[in-house]
């Protein structure tokens, strides 16, 4: 059963070069401004959520207007910095969040339609070397090690459950 081609695309050289100058533009306007934490410092940090952006968003407002409130040990100018720096950051990483899922499940249709053929190009060298075309039993051999697991019954089990959650109208086994 031949399967649909569920995304088909092609970058030219000129496209992934100039992909790939923005990417290095980028790294190099961020290098020595950004921080990469640990899973524990960000853990330990967290994530501000809607409401705190509006507490922080009033909380500032409230210190343009009565500068005469803010205690004398909290670093104004460097609050001031620190949110401007928030806000810049914060729209550009929802335009590279949105950029990043339209590439990962751009990715996804891609891995899905490259497992499905190769599936179906090993079915048929499956066939193929049952039936002692020449040169084939060296290409089945090669690739049911990926199927093998530790019997046949354990194989078609898991070429079923495979088979389940890519086309359950496929028929693998």
């Amino acid at each position: 059963m031949a399967l649909d081609n569920l995304i088909s695309i092609t970058f030219s050289e000129t496209e992934l070069a100039t992909l790939e100058q923005a990417i290095q533009d980028i790294e190099t306007v961020l290098n020595g401004k950004t921080i990469n934490l640990t899973p524990e410092q960000r853990q330990q940090y967290g994530s501000i959520a809607e409401q705190n952006k509006l507490f922080v968003n009033k909380a500032k407002s409230y210190m343009e207007v009565y500068q005469q409130h803010v205690p004398n040990f909290l670093n104004k100018t460097e609050f001031d910095k620190d949110y401007t720096a928030r806000q810049q950051i914060e729209s550009r990483l929802q335009r590279f969040s949105s950029v990043s899922e339209q590439l990962s499940d751009t990715k996804v249709l891609l891995d899905h339609d490259n497992y499905h053929n190769s599936i179906t190009c090993y079915r048929n060298i499956k066939f193929l070397s049952g039936e002692n075309v020449p040169g084939t039993n060296v290409i089945y051999n090669d690739l049911k090690q990926f199927f093998d697991f530790s019997s046949p019954a354990t194989t078609s089990k898991v070429l079923k459950q495979v088979q389940k959650k890519i086309n359950p109208t496929l028929n693998l086994v």
